[in-house]
């Protein structure tokens, strides 16, 4: 399986994008009640943020996954002392289906790592998903992340994680790459 991203078009993409988004399995994203326009409205505001960019994502050419990757120093973890030059921030949605295909997110988040560590300025990635969200913290896990703490964010209570090359190459997942 080839699983390749491209930067998201929140025109062109957003009939997938709301359905994924908006979708009960996709509680964590926050988007739960977004109509059409709210989806297009935020992702067209990241798309002219130049700290904050998203992906489209895609298994053999179909859409399956969407990906995030922002400046966590312009953005609502600014200012927290684990910090660092070099970190990027990163979220991942996986398409919700009624048909999983065993192995596939881990394969997604796999890439995701790549492409976040395909900067040679990245130094670390950070992520801070809902503390509630039991899968994403196996996820993060197997591909190396290491649990900083919980904060607290508009939205959310957090679980911040850092992942450094070194991690990732030593994890589960991305010994595998």
């Amino acid at each position: 399986m080839r699983l390749t991203v491209e930067p998201l078009d929140p025109v062109r993409h957003l009939a997938q994008l709301h359905a994924w988004v908006t979708h009960p399995r996709s509680v964590f994203w926050g988007m739960q009640d977004a109509t059409p326009a709210q989806v297009h409205d935020e992702y067209a505001r990241i798309a002219d943020d130049p700290h904050h960019h998203a992906l489209l994502g895609r298994a053999d050419g179909e859409p399956a996954f969407l990906v995030e990757r922002y400046d966590p120093a312009h953005s609502p973890l600014a200012g927290l002392p684990e910090l660092r030059p070099g970190d990027v921030g990163m979220h991942v949605l996986v398409a919700p289906t009624d048909t999983p295909v065993h192995g596939f997110t881990s394969a997604v988040m796999r890439r995701v790592m790549e492409e976040c560590f395909a900067d040679p300025a990245a130094r670390r990635v950070v992520v801070e998903p809902d503390a509630r969200n039991d899968r994403i913290a196996v996820l993060n896990a197997a591909v190396g992340f290491v649990v900083a703490r919980e904060v607290e964010l508009p939205d959310k209570t957090a679980t911040l994680s850092f992942c450094s090359r070194a991690d990732f190459a030593a994890s589960t997942l991305g010994a595998a790459s």
